[in-house]
């Protein structure tokens, strides 16, 4: 991943956070978070992350309306969103899309097809 921006980690499980940040790093990625929607937008707007990992059950604001809401806002529409969820059925992910996400991880996180995802969306 060539981008100098970092990558925005949207997850309110401390546990599921701590482990994510911990392998992106190692995977040699800047990472920043945030534990809830509405802090995911401002952090979209302030720091323009090459792409947002997104849990979609969240408190403040969840990650469908903040998916949402990126995707009207002219400033971060462009920055690619990928959802992370325990919901795994075919209609989640199609949920998924229709809020703006560019693609669906399940949890538990398969974490070198996470990598794979992160480098498609991110190549320049």
């Amino acid at each position: 991943m060539n981008s100098k921006n970092p990558i925005l980690l949207v997850e309110d499980n401390e546990l599921n956070r701590e482990m994510l940040i911990r392998r992106l790093k190692r995977a040699g990625l800047e990472v920043i978070w945030a534990g809830d929607g509405k802090k995911a937008l401002e952090l979209m707007v302030s720091k323009l992350p090459c792409v947002v990992l997104m849990d979609m059950n969240l408190p403040v604001m969840d990650g469908w309306t903040a998916c949402r809401h990126a995707r009207e806002d002219d400033r971060i529409k462009h920055i690619p969103l990928i959802a992370l969820t325990a919901h795994a059925m075919e209609s989640d992910r199609l949920n998924a899309l229709e809020a703006g996400c560019d693609d669906y991880a399940t949890k538990p996180i398969d974490f070198p097809g996470l990598l794979i995802k992160i480098e498609k969306l991110t190549r320049a």
